[in-house]
């Protein structure tokens, strides 16, 4: 039940019956009441809002991800009987889709191999519950400890848009509720992964196994940038005030987003440290992006300035929206993807310079980094793979895949996690060696319906930006703090909003905007 505090008419009727001389509000006060008191909710509010829409796509944990060769697939009578099973499983899923009921068929995975899902969270009927109670534990100690998930990039940027939204989602819901947003921003990643992988599903026996097959998933996707230019879908870990941490980058490539702010930030870097000049004749970064004589480049031009900056193989990070509007998300609906960004930066670059510590991961997993990988599971994936990295295949071909090392080979030599762990960090040491990993970061905008690009958003990583934000999120999830609303300014956020007709937030912000109104008016008068 809504409460009577929040009709509409309420606020119109203070300003109506206190003024004699029109509205007290400006043209810009105006606008902001009606969009704290408005309902109707436009689609781009809901797609930016990364509380109700997707920011990460979580691939089934029982999927093995082999690099797409092109025929190469078709001499695996192996990998033939895997589709197969594949196909079942999405005619099963189509038919569910349309309203046809058939048996669960899928591979049933033991209990103890879903270390990543929330224990069930009580929910609460109404905004109203929630405000009332004395839940005196931090928003980390009720959804973020023990036996629950660990934290993700989602839960440290959502509430970039409103931590009272994240928070209300969180406590009574106990998750983020899949909505037809979140659907069709799957299916355009689907697509997009599968240009780059193939995916089959894997019968997990031990809760090593699954750990074991997604850190063998991300030396695939390493292997795979190396030899293609580009991966999608790749899963990271680290840690943020001790605190360990998931997310999945959508995209990792060879190619700049923006070529001149690339050079900027790579001049400004070499101002910035007390490095000895460069040799005589020896250019810097930005002069591959002048001419001669100082006058823009020709089109000649920076097409050789592009292929001297691939030469030094820097990669790039780039995140996949989708919208069903062809315009781009204001600064402040973008923010949470700037945050997004950047996470991922501070955490790709972490772990390719080796300073995760893999025993925080597996004490917070419950894991037994040491515990042989079961044989079903090395015989699967590693005659899976062997299929793809045959000696007619060019990924064999691979300096960090000798001949001699097939991929069963591999997982033999490397059959527990911290084994695993290590031939990981091998992998990124060799994909991502000092300096390689660049500061220009895309989020990339496509139709929800075509899958078309609609544009992108081009930003610098910003190391200090990034840990302020964190400083001040950690502090709510620690309970240093309670949950903002948003800025007045951004009241637009309130129509994609479940909980808008129960938020004291929203009330207050409304009350405040009356006062600040009525406070005017006098002052004027007088």
């Amino acid at each position: 039940m809504a409460s009577p505090v929040l009709q509409t008419s309420q606020p119109r009727d203070l300003v109506d019956n206190d003024s004699d001389y029109g509205s007290d509000f400006s043209p810009e006060e105006s606008l902001i009441i009606e969009q704290l008191l408005s309902n109707p909710t436009l689609l781009s509010d809901i797609e930016d809002n990364p509380i109700v829409s997707p920011i990460e796509h979580n691939a089934n944990p029982q999927s093995l991800r082999l690099p797409r060769i092109r025929g190469q697939e078709e001499h695996s009578p192996l990998f033939h009987a895997a589709r197969a099973a594949e196909q079942v499983a999405e005619q099963i899923l189509q038919s569910v889709a349309h309203g046809r009921y058939y048996p669960d068929l899928g591979i049933q995975v033991r209990d103890e191999v879903q270390t990543d899902s929330p224990a069930p969270i009580p929910v609460n009927n109404t905004v109203e519950q929630v405000n009332k109670e004395a839940d005196n534990r931090s928003p980390l100690e009720r959804f973020r400890t023990q036996p629950k998930k660990a934290l993700s990039v989602t839960d440290l940027v959502s509430p970039a848009w409103c931590e009272l939204q994240y928070w209300y989602t969180l406590t009574l819901h106990g998750r983020k509720r899949r909505t037809p947003a979140m659907k069709r921003g799957s299916d355009v990643h689907k697509v997009l992964e599968d240009q780059v992988h193939t995916t089959v599903q894997v019968d997990i026996q031990t809760k090593e196994d699954a750990w074991g097959l997604r850190i063998w998933n991300v030396i695939q996707g390493l292997r795979t940038l190396r030899e293609t230019g580009l991966t999608r879908e790749l899963e990271i870990w680290g840690t943020i005030d001790g605190l360990v941490v998931n997310g999945i980058i959508d995209e990792l490539s060879y190619e700049c987003p923006d070529l001149e702010l690339e050079a900027s930030l790579s001049e400004d870097k070499l101002k910035r440290k007390s490095t000895p000049e460069l040799p005589p004749g020896q250019p810097t970064v930005a002069d591959f992006f002048k001419s001669r004589n100082g006058n823009p480049l020709t089109l000649s031009e920076a097409m050789q300035a592009r292929e001297a900056l691939q030469e030094r193989k820097k990669i790039y990070l780039c995140d996949v929206k989708t919208r069903s509007a062809a315009s781009l998300p204001s600064q402040s609906a973008f923010r949470p993807t700037q945050m997004q960004l950047m996470l991922y930066h501070h955490l790709l670059s972490s772990l390719a310079t080796n300073k995760v510590d893999f025993s925080t991961l597996t004490a917070r997993y419950t894991l037994d980094a040491e515990k042989v990988f079961s044989d079903s599971f090395i015989a699967q994936v590693g005659s899976l793979n062997d299929e793809f990295y045959s000696p007619s295949s060019s990924v064999s071909s691979s300096p960090s895949l000798p001949s001699s090392q097939t991929p069963t080979t591999l997982l033999l030599n490397h059959n527990c996690l911290t084994s695993l762990w290590s031939l990981m960090i091998s992998e990124f040491a060799l994909t991502l060696p000092p300096s390689s990993l660049g500061h220009v970061l895309k989020a990339e905008y496509r139709s929800s319906s075509t899958g078309e690009v609609l544009g992108a958003k081009v930003i610098a990583m910003n190391e200090r930006e990034l840990a302020s934000y964190l400083e001040h999120e950690m502090r709510w999830w620690k309970g240093e703090r309670t949950a903002e609303g948003v800025k007045v300014e951004e009241a637009f956020k309130c129509r994609s909003c479940e909980f808008a007709e129960g938020c004291e937030w929203r009330v207050r912000k409304v009350e405040e905007a009356v006062k600040k109104a009525r406070a005017g008016r006098k002052k004027s008068v007088v």
